[in-house]
């Protein structure tokens, strides 16, 4: 690596692109199937894995910010995919839940999803996947820690 920054080598740039486009190509299929915008399937994805979070939570998870995850979560209960309930101990904080028709359709776009992933993937070898995952694992505690 030498001291010259050329964008379309810099691995930041890189990774934003790639995840912007794999972002973007699958949030078309989802407005698509669902109606749902890149923060609400990210809600209704968190939240099916990991029932009864707040907002914040949610926004922690996601890495989206607060305020979308707000909106996102403001359209999902109008829509009646999430349940809102407070907390006892304290009425500011709310749980979310997935209700009913939002459980379908988490359960449909997890389906969208891992043929997504599939198919992105496929042309790959297995080992290149595995040593792919890996690698972004590496860099993804390595960027936490800076």
């Amino acid at each position: 690596m030498g001291d010259e920054l050329i964008l379309d080598e810099f691995l930041p740039y890189r990774l934003a692109r790639l995840s912007s486009k794999v972002s973007t190509t699958i949030a078309r299929a989802y407005d698509r199937e669902f109606g749902l915008s890149i923060p609400e399937w990210r809600v209704i994805a968190i939240l099916g894995r990991f029932p009864g979070l707040s907002a914040v939570e949610v926004a922690e998870h996601t890495f989206l910010d607060k305020v979308a995850v707000s909106r996102a979560v403001t359209k999902l209960i109008k829509a009646g995919r999430i349940d809102r309930q407070f907390a006892d101990a304290d009425r500011r904080r709310s749980i979310l839940n997935l209700s009913e028709a939002g459980r379908e359709v988490h359960d449909g776009v997890a389906r969208l999803a891992l043929a997504f992933e599939r198919d992105l993937v496929s042309g790959l070898e297995e080992a290149d996947v595995a040593e792919l995952n890996r690698i972004m694992d590496q860099l993804l505690d390595k960027a936490s820690s800076l």
